[in-house]
């Protein structure tokens, strides 16, 4: 069973499927994150959303470089979890599935492709308590117990 996080989901709403690819990056001790400007600031893995017809890995790959700029390499996939969430950027309730993947970040290749996202070094710790959904904390912290 994939675990969920997050609010319950409403009743009243017709929620649409979305999957979505996310990395937990190391490199010398920090974890690469992502600062998102809008529509609310928040501190995120990497990642999003998987197009029409692409893998997961593909959209990570893709996702990673758009939102901090970093090439990655050797992703391993860590697990999955739900969520139900108001994506006010689409006008969309969504239910989120999250793929957790941890991968190295190999070298920068630029500033952010994405508007109001900044690439942000962390110590793992801060993460696990900063990051801006309750899921992506616990992969964190799952990934930092099993080191």
């Amino acid at each position: 069973m994939i675990p969920r996080f997050g609010p319950t989901p409403r009743r009243d709403i017709a929620y649409s499927h979305r999957m979505g690819a996310y990395a937990i990056l190391p490199r010398q001790g920090q974890l690469l994150l992502t600062h998102q400007e809008e529509p609310e600031p928040e501190l995120q893995l990497p990642g999003g959303g998987i197009d029409p017809g692409e893998s997961p890995l593909r959209a990570l790959h893709r996702e990673v470089f758009e939102e901090t700029g970093w090439i990655i390499g050797a992703p391993r996939r860590l697990g999955a979890f739900r969520r139900f969430v108001y994506m006010p950027e689409y006008d969309l309730w969504a239910e989120k599935l999250c793929l957790i993947y941890v991968a190295q970040p190999v070298r920068p290749h630029g500033p952010p492709a994405e508007a109001g996202h900044t690439a942000i070094w962390a110590s793992p710790d801060f993460a696990a308590e900063a990051l801006g959904n309750s899921g992506d904390r616990h992969f964190v912290r799952t990934y930092l117990t099993d080191l």
